[in-house]
């Protein structure tokens, strides 16, 4: 049989053969077909995290064009996407060994349009109802459940060697695309980009007693051509690997206790790092922003999301070389001391300790990344392909609560004590518990699961 990997059945979608552990068969023409694949999903993973975390950017703006919400309404508002996208995960994890790489991702990207319309048009009326905005908040969700098929398929494209490597590069890369909404939101809301009969007009904003003009509805404008354009790209470029199960067949990760343990270990990672980067901007505004000349949370919150993205992507190949148990080990520790720090710094007494604040949280941020990309090297040396796809998948969905689980947490702690200090506590306490069970599974000398 041939070796050229470009070979498809008469569907132009699956694979007749992928073997990527074989060498030769990965010198002839392996090789560059896993890593376009990765170039084109990586590409539109990127939108879909700029989708699902669009809300996080336009949350702070409402109450200054006019919409009438409550902090609580608030967080809620920023909590939804978490909640879609964490639900959507579960669903997205069986999708890729049913239905394929090129079908999933393209329509998965397409469908990220709704969302994108829908924000569009209501934030140019400051009389939609908050259902309505909960609802779209929900549909951004579709965004975070990209991830949980878009990174198995990755996994299955790679040898094992290289799967960390791989995976860090896609979901690094793609997690910059919260750090890029967040950034270029506060921009590009700034001036027209079109007429007025083409996208809308401009809405009042008021900040510290000074009106000026925005045009909220570009956050959304100017992801939904690249939308387009990428999901075609994936129908038309990328193919689908042999590799298949049903529904139920992929029930059988959960018989194994390596899923839950490092399920447990992603929710530190990643769930700190999405939940953070959702409610990053909230937590500045709610704990800085009753001091004289607060600072805008826009202008900070995105450095959060961009320190982890870079930190993944560095901490990849780290893994690969190092071995993932071991980088997780030393980012749990960072994570736990990182957090330690913050509980200080979260009832301040004027903004002297903002620069420290910002400080602490980037840290927090560094560690998840590294986190992020070594418990990702991790799953494929515990599992066979499939199955640690379906690892991958389910990890992903249950850590993606961390929007709508951190949204409610910080908003419980200001109606109750009135400060984010208590999160922090139960944070260190979780990181703590982790950090022991990494060391006593996979990472110490003589484990009997090393990875």
């Amino acid at each position: 049989m041939s070796t050229n990997t470009s070979v498809a059945t008469k569907d132009g979608t699956w694979l007749e053969r992928w073997e990527p552990e074989n060498a030769t068969f990965w010198q002839n023409g392996g090789s560059s077909l896993a890593w376009r694949t990765l170039t084109i999903t990586t590409l539109n993973l990127t939108m879909a995290f700029m989708a699902w975390f669009l809300v996080s950017a336009l949350v702070v703006r409402l109450p200054q064009i006019g919409f009438k919400f409550s902090p609580t309404q608030l967080f809620w508002l920023a909590a939804m996407p978490g909640l879609a996208g964490g639900t959507l995960r579960l669903v997205h994890m069986f999708l890729t060994p049913m239905f394929g790489t090129r079908t999933v991702v393209s329509l998965s990207t397409l469908s990220l349009l709704a969302p994108l319309v829908g924000w569009f048009y209501a934030v140019q009326d400051p009389t939609t109802p908050y259902w309505m905005l909960m609802t779209l908040a929900f549909l951004a969700g579709l965004g975070g459940g990209n991830f949980s098929s878009f990174m198995p398929s990755t996994s299955m494209f790679f040898p094992k060697r290289l799967q960390g490597t791989a995976l860090a590069i896609q979901a690094g890369i793609g997690n910059f695309g919260v750090s890029i909404v967040q950034f270029v939101t506060p921009w590009i809301i700034g001036f027209a980009l079109a007429g007025s009969s083409l996208l809308g007009g401009s809405q009042t904003l008021t900040k510290g007693g000074v009106q000026s003009q925005v045009y909220l509805q570009n956050a959304a404008a100017v992801m939904i051509p690249f939308v387009v354009v990428f999901g075609i790209s994936a129908w038309l470029m990328l193919k689908s690997i042999p590799i298949k199960a049903n529904f139920a067949q992929q029930f059988d990760i959960f018989r194994s206790r390596h899923t839950w343990s490092m399920t447990a270990l992603y929710i530190m990672t990643f769930g700190a790092f999405s939940g953070l980067a959702a409610t990053f901007p909230l937590l500045i505004k709610q704990i800085f922003g009753g001091f004289e000349g607060a600072p805008d949370p826009l202008a900070w919150a995105f450095w959060g999301p961009f320190v982890g993205s870079a930190a993944r992507v560095i901490a990849g190949p780290l893994s690969d070389k190092l071995g993932g148990a071991r980088v997780t080990q030393w980012a749990g520790l960072g994570m736990l001391g990182s957090t330690l720090w913050l509980t200080t710094l979260t009832s301040p007494a004027g903004l002297d300790s903002f620069p420290m604040f910002v400080t602490g949280m980037l840290l927090l941020f560094f560690f998840a990344g590294i986190g992020n990309a070594s418990t990702f090297k991790q799953m494929p040396m515990l599992f066979e392909p499939r199955q640690a796809g379906g690892v991958i998948g389910f990890t992903g969905a249950i850590a993606a609560y961390g929007p709508f689980l951190f949204g409610m947490l910080f908003a419980g702690s200001f109606a109750s004590y009135k400060s984010a200090t208590p999160v922090f506590y139960g944070l260190a306490a979780f990181f703590a518990f982790n950090v022991a069970m990494n060391w006593r599974m996979y990472a110490r000398r003589g484990a009997a699961n090393p990875c």
